[in-house]
């Protein structure tokens, strides 16, 4: 029985979250041979301010750039 974190920044949609357990589960079904209903996916959310690369943090960084926008 797979179980796979995924840890991503907060602001996806739940719409863009079902894309992703749905994408995971598939290639691993496909990479192992093993039933759908098996895999567990667990997403992580973080905060960007707890993010940062290079000394800077993400949310510095990149304002605003993967905030959903409701579109």
């Amino acid at each position: 029985m797979p179980f796979v974190t995924v840890q991503i920044g907060k602001g996806h949609s739940i719409e863009k979250k079902r894309k992703l357990v749905q994408a995971v589960t598939d290639a691993l079904v496909s990479a192992l041979g093993t039933k759908p209903e098996w895999i567990t996916v667990h997403i992580d959310e973080f905060e960007r301010d707890n993010w940062a690369v290079g000394g800077v943090l993400h949310s510095d960084k990149h304002t605003g750039r993967h905030e959903e926008t409701g579109r």
